[in-house]
């Protein structure tokens, strides 16, 4: 009895002379800094600069892992998936972020095929692939509709995001919305692109974006965007060992979203060391499906940082 006296009034004790350097947590929650232990009502109460310190780590870490996200989302070439992102996780960076997307989006011709060149021998550069085989109308149509489904139901975050995209998929292959197919790929995406720039010029005041930051930001989005691209080379390296060199590496560069840009690089690149070779159509195809995985990457980091 006395025991639990003394433990009372210890408490008591501590509890009012605490200083504002406190920080109440849960019950279980044990944190081992070495600091007094306060346990009231269930719930322990601890004290100290170390304490203070944790609190601040914290309140850091909180706040850079999305900022760190919507850098990333830099590295897939998808601009609008950037500037999606970035408006959930860290507005406050949406204009450095969208002048870094929208320059490497630009500079995929420059940037690509150093790395690609790097990551590739000349024999390989010149393997040929095989013609692909004819796609129905019924594949077409069914495709969007299957990929928007699929990906709402996996990452509910990102269901605009996707929807969008395979609506304007959907508009194309199906063969009877001429008038809106027509007007989304002119009128509509003009209209868009001029709202969307002046919208996010807004943000960009000076004491934003004039900023150290800003060419850091930068900085690493190039980083994220050479790592992108070698990445899918290198895939395509696992691919062209797999398949008994029938795959050519060079399309898998065009993993990124950068549609139809990133797929004529690779058919470029691949001119260049054999001039018979013709690899647009085959590099469309990891295209599209980087559009398709930047999307589900912004949709993953936008669950797990709750934007």
């Amino acid at each position: 009895m006395k025991t639990i006296c003394a433990a009372i009034g210890m408490a008591v004790l501590l509890t009012f002379s605490a200083s504002a350097d406190t920080l109440t947590l849960p019950k279980g929650q044990v944190l081992d800094f070495g600091d007094t232990v306060d346990v009231l009502d269930g719930s322990q109460t601890y004290f100290g600069k170390q304490m203070k310190d944790w609190a601040e780590h914290e309140a850091v870490e909180k706040e850079s892992k999305p900022q760190a996200a919507a850098i990333g989302i830099i590295g897939g070439a998808d601009s609008l998936a950037s500037v999606y992102l970035t408006s959930k996780l860290a507005p406050h960076l949406l204009g450095a972020i969208a002048v870094a997307a929208y320059s490497y989006m630009s500079l995929v011709p420059l940037i690509q095929p150093p790395i690609m060149k790097m990551c590739t021998t000349k024999e390989q550069r010149k393997i040929k692939m095989v013609n692909l085989r004819p796609v129905s109308h019924f594949e077409k149509v069914l495709f969007p509709i299957v990929v928007a489904i699929v990906v709402s139901l996996l990452l509910p975050p990102v269901a605009a995001l996707m929807g969008c995209l395979c609506m304007g998929n959907l508009f194309e292959v199906s063969g009877v919305t001429a008038r809106l197919s027509d007007t989304a790929q002119n009128a509509l995406i003009n209209i868009v692109t001029i709202f969307l720039a002046t919208g996010t010029g807004l943000t960009m005041s000076g004491d934003k974006f004039l900023r150290i930051q800003t060419i850091e930001i930068i900085c690493l989005g190039l980083i994220a965007f050479a790592a992108g691209t070698a990445g899918g080379v290198l895939f395509g390296q696992i691919m062209r060992i797999a398949s008994g060199n029938k795959i050519n590496p060079l399309i898998g560069s065009a993993g990124v979203s950068a549609v139809p840009m990133a797929a004529r690089v690779s058919q470029v690149v691949g001119l260049k060391d054999n001039p018979s070779n013709y690899l647009l159509m085959q590099a469309m195809g990891p295209n599209v499906a980087g559009v398709i995985g930047t999307a589900v990457a912004a949709g993953t980091m936008l669950a797990q940082f709750g934007g």
